[in-house]
């Protein structure tokens, strides 16, 4: 045997592929660093026909590339361009064929709107440090409130939806729109007065503070510190209901409860109404028909009383005795009759059986049989044979000739018809 020759990497050192060392600098990296957001300038962007869209973001130390794939990039709303400054979220990824590691971008906001966002996280956390947000502060809200404020933008598409449900809901409450700017400057501060003046009215049960959705600029006055510690104070209970179902704002955290939209506000005012009122609805109809049962049973209970009465009257009483006794003679009638009958035929059996042995019947029966005996007769009499078309020859004797041979030639003969005679002379003999 030839031993093999014992090289620098023999042992227990393995050599890893370029491939294997990649997938553990991939694995290493998509696990020890987590998803965050990145400052940073756009450059060079490019758009494939693919709907990716590849950049690098920089900064005066670094650059990092970065890729927004198709779905991401359908659902932003800032338009990148180079030179754009912006704060990108998103997890960080190897790309194996190349060795490069960049960003895979899921959020875009531009830069100022970053600074929104933080100025909104950091006010958060100072109103929710000092328990502005904490469950304990919140009212329940009235199951059945009969006046409802709504604070927004009387020509916001939000108030019409919003009334637009309660109507649709047959809710029977009044609802009092308070009219007040909800976005730009000085909006919070108006938000605010209209607060407090619709709390001075002591008039309303619920109020409703918000509007239809936004951006986050545009929705900024319900992030304001002053609007939100007022929410917080206000002590008539309020719903938030800001913009869409994704929007959130400061407001929500500091009202009694939070509705996703205004349409969803008007739902959850008007439900127990709506509830109370399919209950009502159910419950008149279950007392309808045990009024219904009742009266029917009523009805025949009372239908049953006078039909009893009308058999006890002594009216009815005279009429069914009347009744019984044409029954009575009916009855009488017929077995009188049937008993005649029955009388009828056994005296007619008793005269057919007494006729049998009578003179009289037996002097007809002889005398029918006498009748056939002469008819017999005179069926067979000559004068009968000579009516069927019969001839009787006699010899000059008067005697009849019953054979040909008794016949001689040049006799005299008589033939004799039915209706006369004649004399005959015969030609020759046998």
């Amino acid at each position: 045997m030839i031993a093999e020759e014992e090289g620098p990497f023999s042992g227990q050192d393995r050599v890893a592929t370029v491939t294997e060392f990649t997938r553990r600098v991939k694995a290493l990296l998509e696990s020890q660093i987590p998803p965050g957001w990145v400052r940073g300038e756009v450059s060079n962007l490019r758009r494939q026909s693919s709907g990716h869209v590849y950049f690098s973001l920089k900064d005066a130390g670094a650059q990092l590339s970065a890729v927004l794939f198709r779905g991401d990039a359908q659902r932003q709303s800032v338009e990148l361009r180079d030179g754009q400054q912006v704060v990108v979220f998103g997890e960080i990824s190897v790309y194996e064929a190349r060795g490069n590691y960049q960003l895979i971008a899921r959020v875009i906001v531009d830069d100022g709107v970053g600074k929104l966002q933080r100025e909104f996280e950091a006010l958060k956390r100072k109103l929710q440090a000092e328990g502005l947000f904490e469950r304990e502060r919140k009212r329940a809200l009235p199951e059945m409130p009969r006046t409802v404020g709504f604070i927004t933008s009387p020509t916001g598409a939000a108030v019409r939806d919003f009334i637009q449900i309660l109507r649709r809901r047959n809710w029977r409450g009044r609802v009092v729109v308070l009219p007040a700017k909800v976005q730009g400057a000085g909006a919070a501060e108006e938000l605010v007065a209209m607060l407090r003046q619709a709390t001075a009215m002591e008039l309303f049960d619920i109020l409703v503070i918000g509007r239809g959705g936004g951006s986050l600029e545009d929705l900024w006055a319900f992030n304001e510190e002053v609007l939100v510690r007022a929410v917080a104070a206000s002590p008539v209970p309020i719903i938030s209901a800001v913009g869409h179902e994704i929007d959130v704002t400061l407001c929500d955290f500091a009202a009694d409860v939070r509705a996703e939209t205004p349409s969803a506000a008007a739902e959850l005012i008007s439900s127990r109404f709506v509830a109370c009122n399919e209950r009502l609805g159910q419950a008149g109809e279950a007392l309808w028909r045990r009024v219904e049962s009742e009266f029917s049973m009523l009805q025949r209970r009372v239908e049953h009383q006078r039909a009893r009465l009308r058999l006890l009257s002594p009216t009815a009483q005279v009429e069914q005795g009347f009744l019984r006794l044409d029954d009575l003679a009916n009855r009488l009638a017929a077995t009188a009759q049937r008993r005649i009958q029955e009388a009828r035929q056994t005296l007619s059996d008793a005269s057919h059986g007494l006729a049998r042995y009578s003179p009289e019947f037996r002097v007809q029966q002889e005398s029918h049989r006498l009748l056939g005996l002469w008819k017999r007769l005179q069926a067979a009499s000559p004068k009968s044979v000579l009516n069927r078309g019969f001839v009787i020859m006699r010899d000059s004797s008067g005697t009849p000739l019953q054979r040909r041979v008794e016949l001689k030639a040049g006799a005299k003969v008589t033939a004799e018809f039915a209706d006369g005679t004649a004399h005959l002379t015969a030609e020759r003999g046998p």
